[in-house]
């Protein structure tokens, strides 16, 4: 049997190096902002993004490769393999998964393309792309490596907060006259992802009690095997310098890297969101 080789979108958060040595295949998002198209390619400036963001007056959009560009990446991948993994961010924020299950139709009874909807994204997609790849390089089958993903699922957290309501009412998360309410109260609602789909739970009053939700959230855990800060700057915010300070006083050896998160997860929260993917060890939480 040839070996597995994974499919992935950009919306998972990898290093350039991992996707080089672990062979992984990247098909770019399409992101309309204004009335241009920008392509999620390994080159693409986040913060030329985040300052265009800021002016439009329309959120940005986010969408897959077209179907015929998924075809012919796996008619590609499949001159060397027989079986393609094809594993993507939460259904619920982008097409993605559809596009794949569309392209991956006219292969069927040439070769096995599994897609599956990882139900997370940004660090969260890009820590199982990497399990799953690791695990196909050692030679593992596509139905083991889709079991092992199926495994690590629950046990990625998102949890956010976010600075301003608008996205969220424009995509339906909150009704127009709580958002005029929470702007009016400068509420921050405190955003869950629960089966791919991000949802508002509780609302805080100040950047430093949504900040304190997190870490609640966080302390929580009596295990992490990887976690990362997901915010819409490249540098340390003060949110992140308090943050990464409480976090050092209950996980001491823990890394806690910074990452920006990307167009999609800006289209749902907007700017100057704050959040973190919670990676959980096996064994869980308090």
């Amino acid at each position: 049997m040839t070996r597995v080789r994974v499919v992935t979108d950009s919306t998972a958060s990898l290093d350039p190096e991992i996707v080089k040595d672990l062979d992984i295949t990247i098909m770019p998002m399409q992101i309309h902002v204004g009335g241009e198209i920008w392509e999620e390619t390994p080159d693409f400036d986040k913060e030329a993004f985040f300052r265009r963001m800021a002016h439009l007056s329309e959120p940005p959009r986010s969408e897959p490769l077209p179907v015929e560009a998924f075809v012919k990446t796996y008619e590609a991948l499949g001159r060397s393999t027989d079986h393609i993994l094809s594993l993507h961010g939460s259904s619920k924020l982008s097409d993605t998964c559809r596009v794949a299950r569309e392209a991956a139709k006219p292969f069927w009874g040439c070769y096995e393309i599994a897609v599956m909807d990882s139900e997370t994204t940004s660090v969260g997609l890009g820590i199982l792309v990497k399990a799953a790849a690791e695990a196909a390089m050692e030679g593992q089958s596509l139905d083991d490596i889709t079991r092992l993903i199926r495994g690590m699922i629950p046990r990625i957290y998102v949890v956010f907060f976010v600075e301003k309501l608008d996205y969220l009412e424009r995509k339906g998360r909150l009704r127009p006259a709580q958002a005029v309410l929470g702007t009016m109260l400068n509420i921050k609602p405190f955003i869950t992802m629960q089966d791919g789909e991000l949802i508002p739970m509780e609302k805080v009053r100040t950047r430093e009690k949504a900040v304190d939700k997190v870490f609640e959230f966080i302390s929580e855990f009596s295990e992490i095997e990887q976690i990362a800060i997901l915010q819409s700057t490249l540098y340390p915010t003060e949110d992140t310098k308090a943050l990464l300070e409480r976090l050092d006083g209950i996980f001491p050896d823990l890394e806690v890297p910074i990452e920006v998160y990307g167009p999609t997860l800006a289209s749902q929260l907007g700017l100057e969101a704050l959040g973190v993917i919670v990676f959980e060890a096996e064994t869980g939480f308090l």
